[in-house]
């Protein structure tokens, strides 16, 4: 597999970490990010930079894409500079951006026209799983494909599936989102209630973070509530754009899913109050606004 050319667009808060992981192991990585100045470490590390996205397929037998939003995806592989126009036959191109499973498909269709092999691999575990390689990889595409990329995917991540068919990935990661949804709407208020009776923030995490109540978001993104830490390991407007894609598809197929409208509708809010580029932890600032609770720093 270190013989294989990889090339990688999108080095944002995921993306950097990802593709250096893959530069630590040894591979040959062509990067391009719409600015140059975010790919700066991995080119210390050795990458090479591609103007375009084109030009990264075209020095590439493998593409990753690690980018923001469906317009984003559809731009960087199918658009006139994209990767698309660049590949070969028997290249593989591989979207690991959480996107919309109707772009998967096409972009699946769009590179079979030219025999290049495609997989949607959206993933989970924000910034801690990128940088500890430790992130859950839900992949849509064909099993052959699959199989000659996994050997990639294990540098990445600790749990990966291939879900079925393209789009697979995407739909999968639609019911991630959807959990995460429902579960940080909880987390909020919990610690919103934690906050009004006088209690110890990190105290009350230390019990509930261990029974029944665990998850990832109260153990990991609650302390950072608990600390005032807002920052991005996964963006308010990025979740708002997933939330809206799983709505999009729940009213295509005719499933009423008022829990996902109602927290959609506060990380909307949160946008509106200028909060779209902290991290998904930021809900916390809509629900303290709403009942007079002073905001952590």
């Amino acid at each position: 597999m270190t013989n294989q050319r990889i090339g990688w667009i999108g080095t944002g808060v995921m993306g950097l970490s990802m593709c250096g992981h893959l530069l630590d192991a040894g591979h040959r990585v062509t990067v391009f990010n719409r600015t140059r100045d975010k790919a700066r470490t991995l080119l210390e590390k050795g990458a090479v930079w591609a103007a375009t996205p084109k030009a990264v397929s075209q020095n590439s037998d493998i593409v990753f894409t690690m980018v923001g939003f469906p317009d984003d995806v559809r731009d960087v592989i199918l658009g006139s500079e994209g990767a698309l126009a660049g590949t070969k036959s028997g290249d593989t191109v591989v979207d690991m951006t959480t996107s919309s499973p109707d772009l998967a498909q096409r972009i699946h269709l769009e590179c079979a026209h030219k025999s290049v092999k495609a997989l949607d691999a959206p993933v989970s575990g924000g910034d801690v799983g990128a940088r500890e390689a430790t992130l859950a990889i839900m992949v849509g595409g064909d099993q052959p494909v699959f199989d000659a990329v996994k050997p990639l995917f294990d540098i990445l991540g600790k749990t990966i599936s291939l879900m079925g068919g393209a789009g697979s990935g995407q739909h999968t990661k639609m019911t991630n989102q959807i959990l995460i949804a429902g579960t940080m709407i909880g987390v909020v208020e919990s610690l919103l209630y934690a906050q009004r009776a006088g209690m110890e923030t990190h105290r009350v995490i230390d019990v509930i973070g261990k029974g029944a109540a665990s998850s990832w978001s109260i153990n990991t993104l609650g302390r950072r509530i608990a600390d005032g830490d807002f920052n991005p390991g996964f963006y308010i407007k990025h979740f708002v754009k997933d939330m809206g894609i799983a709505l999009e598809e729940s009213r295509r197929m005719r499933l009423s899913l008022p829990g996902l409208s109602l927290v959609h509708q506060f990380y909307v809010a949160a946008m509106a109050m200028g909060w779209e580029n902290l991290g998904t932890q930021g809900l916390y600032k809509v629900l303290a606004v709403m009942n007079g609770e002073k905001l952590p720093r």
